[in-house]
């Protein structure tokens, strides 16, 4: 074997194979540290309203009356509708669906386009149930550095009895999740019974087995792969996002460089000069300013930033980056990373915020002189004052990055598509018929010359008793219309039910629809209870040219 490394333009040399990276890098298992913080009771409140919202819905009830099922939400596939409290979709209106999965791609732009990966951060499922799954494994396993002596111990009995433990809990939230999720197609309350009682159908319980197999794996062993591998959305995020959006990042200016030592007391001038009061003064920073904050200085009288190099960030971190080297494709803003800095800021005296949502646009003018001897924003000596520059500038607010000209078309856009399907929804008529002329034949000649054609025409009663339907014609000639079965033009049409009703249509030998190759109609329906009608237009075939 021959093994050849190229360097261009024109080197060629051998070098061996073994030293070429592999294909595939092997899993390296994060254990993310428990953090209290903003954004953490953020996260338990959507995890909790979110969960209490699926594993909850399926068992609210909604009377609609006799004859319907008494569930808000019910997706019931063997009658064809979509019952949401008192919405009920037919399948012709399917549109209102496919407004809905617009919405919901557009306010993902939105929230993007101003936030970030908010909804990865969030309320994603994959979030949700991994934070679960998190929780219940600190409970068990403990924190951190109990899970990382855990994973590198050997397998005794200690280690055996929690993890099975472990797997047991995370297997009855899966459970529970692929149970929950059948109960949206059947009535909660029965299937529950059947799936007790080994009667329900098979497909409930393949539906369960699946969605149980998928959450263990997902959210238990594949956690922030599937963020990585598998979901598109972080490929995608970069055409959603530019330079003002805000997401979470590190204030570089503030923060390098790095490093850890005593902390020197700043002339009280140095604070006054950034806009901080005496009594906010502390280290030479105001406590309350997320951009200006003078530099450290160590023991030894060189200058620091506000990082002291602790890890707390990338130790909390789910995804196990490091969001102080830039935004990266793994991070999902979920801002555990500023709670966990923040904390520290406030236990060495400095201004929180050193990782904070900001703009990549917002950035402080830059320092000329000696890099080693002058902080962006502060002094590497007491005597010496920040600059100009730096001192009298400020961030943008942030109202200012969240209302830009692109974020107010996506809302404009967005909110345009939700006034026009609730205007839909409310003007929608409560009967409703689709008209399908027979085409095989288009027309039959009668004994006597006549013209006849064949329609077949779907009646739906949206309402909840059965309701006599009326059906007229209305043409430019004499039309006789007759109904297949019926011994007048009146038919009843079961409460929530679709009839298919076949309607022939006359012409007389010298009448001219019978003449003509097409000819305009419309048939009416009218609720003979309500009064309210509907119509649809067709055409009537005739003999032409023959």
């Amino acid at each position: 074997m021959i093994d050849i490394k190229v360097s261009f333009p024109w080197t060629c040399e051998t070098a061996p194979m073994s030293d070429a990276p592999p294909l595939f890098a092997a899993r390296e298992p994060i254990f993310p540290r428990r953090v209290r913080g903003t954004f953490r009771t953020l996260k338990w409140a959507i995890l909790i309203v979110t969960l209490g919202i699926y594993y909850i819905t399926p068992w609210i009830r909604w009377d609609r009356g006799p004859n319907l099922p008494d569930q808000a939400v019910l997706v019931d596939l063997a009658g064809r509708r979509f019952y949401f409290f008192w919405i009920e979709i037919w399948p012709h209106e399917f549109y209102f669906v496919a407004g809905l999965l617009i919405m919901a791609g557009l306010g993902l732009f939105l929230f993007t386009s101003a936030l970030g990966r908010v909804w990865c951060g969030y309320a994603c499922p994959q979030t949700v149930w991994s934070d679960l799954f998190y929780a219940v494994e600190r409970w068990i396993e403990g924190d951190r550095n109990a899970r990382i002596r855990l994973h590198d111990a050997t397998w005794d009995a200690r280690k055996w009895r929690l993890r099975l433990t472990k797997w047991a809990a995370w297997l009855a939230i899966a459970v529970a999740t692929g149970g929950a999720w059948v109960f949206y197609f059947a009535d909660a309350p029965t299937l529950l019974v059947d799936l007790i009682t080994l009667n329900a159908p098979f497909v409930a319980y393949a539906t369960i087995g699946v969605l149980t197999a998928t959450t263990f794996v997902l959210g238990g062993f594949m956690r922030e792969q599937v963020c990585i591998y598998m979901c598109p959305w972080p490929r995608i995020q970069g055409a959603m996002m530019d330079p003002g959006t805000l997401t979470v990042g590190y204030r570089d200016w503030r923060g390098e460089p790095r490093g850890k030592g005593g902390i020197k007391r700043r002339q009280e001038a140095a604070a006054e000069a950034i806009g901080g009061g005496e009594a906010k003064a502390r280290y030479g920073a105001a406590v309350e300013d997320k951009d200006h904050a003078a530099g450290r200085t160590a023991r030894d009288g060189s200058i620091l930033g506000d990082c002291i190099d602790c890890n707390a960030c990338v130790a909390v971190c789910p995804m196990g980056i490091d969001i102080r080297e830039g935004q990266q494709m793994e991070c999902i803003t979920c801002a555990l990373c500023i709670d966990a800095c923040d904390e520290v800021m406030a236990k060495i005296g400095r201004p929180r915020g050193l990782i904070d949502y900001l703009a990549l646009d917002d950035r402080p003018p830059s320092v000329p002189g000696d890099t080693a001897d002058v902080h962006p924003l502060g002094t590497a000596s007491d005597d010496a004052a920040p600059s100009a520059a730096a001192a009298d500038w400020t961030a943008q607010p942030v109202w200012r990055h969240i209302f830009r000209l692109r974020t107010i078309i996506y809302t404009f856009a967005w909110a345009g598509i939700g006034v026009g399907l609730v205007v839909a929804l409310f003007i929608r008529p409560e009967i409703d018929l689709t008209v399908a002329p027979v085409r095989n034949p288009t027309y039959v000649t009668l004994s006597d010359g006549s013209i006849r054609n064949a329609y077949d025409i779907r009646l739906r009663n949206k309402h909840g008793e059965e309701r006599p339907f009326h059906i007229a014609l209305r043409a430019d000639g004499i039309l006789r219309i007759e109904l297949e079965g019926e011994p007048d033009l009146t038919v009843d049409v079961p409460a929530n039910e679709t009839r298919l009703q076949r309607v022939y249509v006359t012409a007389r030998p010298q009448d001219a629809a019978a003449s003509q190759e097409r000819s305009d109609l419309r048939f009416w329906v009218e609720d003979l209870v309500s009064g309210e009608r509907a119509y649809q237009d067709t055409i009537f075939n005739g003999r032409g040219q023959e």
